[in-house]
């Protein structure tokens, strides 16, 4: 288990999935949380009982990150709790899958997406990773995990592949960059997972198990603990020469075969 003991991480859509389990994983190794969520009360209060557990101190923001002032909101809250964050995970994502969004058109979710995932992605690496760069006493480098997707850069076909790959791959562009701006105060770095069993994948068709696991080298889904294994890894200072890539997580990559 990566070392986060005196570490201040803070998890972006904290509610559920990716992001809950990055919370679990980060408290397990000493850190103390900051905990995004949005409408999703009794997933946030759900994982903060959980990080409890370990005697990790919390403080749970909610925020819109469909709106520029939900992203501004949180970045002045969140830096206050302490006066400092050491590590960013920027894990929110807007749900256009399992909802009433599923029956929006396209251009609605692009919308959508790109306020929540892209934008919120933008303007708290910008906001966050600026005080860090200017806060001369971390004990080692901070650091910013931002989630991309492994078939943005490969493609996907349809309307869902379309919008997700433009912005995740917006994510994933944006992170190189900004590894260099931030360089060499701040680390930052992308995984970019394949497929996960999140609330999507635990109620999809079998068409799309099979070819979930068939695009898998290892044959089978992956879960929220195979990425916040890396997150929290990322964010420990193990991986202090890490910095500025983009780590696919998807058990070896095998498409065209389902």
């Amino acid at each position: 288990m990566p070392d986060l003991s005196n570490k201040i991480v803070a998890v972006t859509g904290a509610s559920s999935g990716i992001g809950r389990e990055t919370a679990i994983q980060a408290a397990k190794s000493g850190a103390s949380l900051i905990l995004h969520y949005n409408q999703n009360r009794k997933g946030l209060e759900s994982t903060v009982n959980e990080v409890s557990k370990f005697g990790a101190q919390c403080k749970a923001i909610q925020g819109d990150f469909n709106s520029r002032s939900g992203h501004d909101d949180f970045c002045v809250t969140a830096w206050n709790w302490k006066n400092r964050i050491d590590v960013l995970v920027n894990n929110a994502g807007g749900d256009v899958l399992t909802n009433e969004r599923k029956q929006w058109s396209l251009d609605q979710k692009l919308e959508f997406l790109w306020n929540v995932d892209v934008l919120s992605c933008i303007h708290l690496s910008r906001e966050i990773g600026a005080k860090m760069k200017a806060y001369d006493s971390f004990e080692s480098t901070p650091a910013i995990i931002n989630i991309g997707w492994d078939q943005a850069i490969s493609g996907q076909a349809g309307d869902s592949g379309e919008i997700f790959s433009v912005t995740k791959g917006a994510i994933m562009c944006f992170s190189k960059s900004i590894a260099k701006s931030l360089a060499p105060n701040v680390r930052v770095n992308c995984v970019a997972p394949g497929w996960i069993q999140t609330s999507w994948g635990s109620t999809t068709s079998d068409y799309w198990d099979a070819r979930a696991k068939g695009e898998s080298l290892l044959h089978r889904w992956g879960v929220p603990a195979d990425i916040a294994s890396t997150i929290c890894f990322l964010a420990s200072d193990e991986s202090e020469f890490i910095n500025g890539q983009i780590i696919e997580l998807n058990g070896g990559q095998n498409f065209g075969v389902n």
